[in-house]
């Protein structure tokens, strides 16, 4: 897939025409059509979303495989580096605007809409509802119409405290193994990346076990009103975020144990930190205005 300059490495590498991105897009059409489908009731939609995803890993895999090919046999300069780290950017940019519209959506619930529920002019509609946050509290009516379920809110102790230790621990540990990577330390950069992805998983484990939690106990669901919806869209979209997180960790690591990366040139192991340290970032607002607000 590569036009190679055997032992030159071009000013800028093109490669040659490529099946990828044609096949992931195809793969993702199945996915797509599949998810569509079964959300409305059909039965083989779960088997087309199921190929296409299976579809499209593949497809990645084969080609995020060229690409390290690409890499390591020397045809990446300084050009396509810069690319990469431009690309990488606006991807992560794009993520903090992900993330802001649903911290904004728990702004506006929070400041606009319930108090707007709760003023003079609906309660007439609704003269039992009071205007709190979070939607449920003692001796207030969360559902007037009883369409949600009685329900708990989460508190930041002790869970969520924890998977905030967890993931800052992780932001150290891998800024530890970055470190060693200049250094030419491969030994350490590999040991603490361990460390990290374990505590990524651990923190993912925690997180399962809060959801538990949440819908045998609290009886918090997806359902439970502005509060539940937020609450899961929220840390459930971050906990996805962390579990790609994690996989991108694993696959630098094997790299690394592969011989892949030098002190000089390693941006496929900085992009996964950037990431990762995003991740962090994005809890720590999390752990704030879902948990202590």
């Amino acid at each position: 897939m590569s036009n190679t300059n055997h032992g030159v490495t071009p000013y800028y590498y093109v490669p040659a025409p490529s099946r990828h991105p044609a096949m992931a897009a195809l793969g993702l059409f199945f996915v797509i059509l599949g998810a569509s489908q079964w959300v409305n009731g059909n039965d083989w939609g779960r088997f087309a979303l199921f190929f296409g995803l299976i579809f499209w890993l593949v497809v990645l895999y084969q080609w995020f495989g060229d690409t390290v090919h690409e890499s390591e046999s020397g045809q990446f300069g300084h050009k396509v580096d810069l690319s990469f780290r431009w690309s990488m950017s606006w991807f992560i940019f794009s993520e903090v605007m992900f993330f802001g519209a649903f911290f904004s959506a728990l702004w506006w619930a929070r400041s606009h809409s319930v108090p707007a529920l709760g003023n003079l002019d609906n309660s007439v509609l609704w003269p039992d509802f009071k205007s709190v946050w979070p939607t449920a509290a003692p001796g207030t009516t969360a559902s007037p119409a009883g369409t949600i379920e009685p329900f708990g809110t989460m508190t930041p102790f002790w869970l969520p405290t924890i998977n905030t230790a967890l993931l800052l621990s992780s932001g150290i540990t891998i800024t530890i193994a970055h470190h060693a990577l200049i250094a030419g330390d491969r030994a350490r950069t590999i040991l603490f990346m361990w460390c990290t992805v374990a505590l990524g998983s651990v923190f993912l484990g925690v997180q399962g076990f809060e959801y538990f939690h949440a819908y045998t106990e609290l009886n918090l669901k997806l359902s439970s009103g502005i509060y539940g919806s937020t609450f899961f869209m929220l840390t459930g979209f971050h906990g996805f975020h962390v579990f790609m997180g994690t996989i991108m960790l694993i696959i630098m690591t094997l790299r690394l144990q592969k011989g892949h990366f030098t002190p000089e040139k390693h941006f496929g192991f900085e992009g996964a930190a950037w990431y990762w340290h995003f991740v962090d970032v994005v809890w720590l607002g999390l752990y704030i205005l879902v948990y202590w607000m």
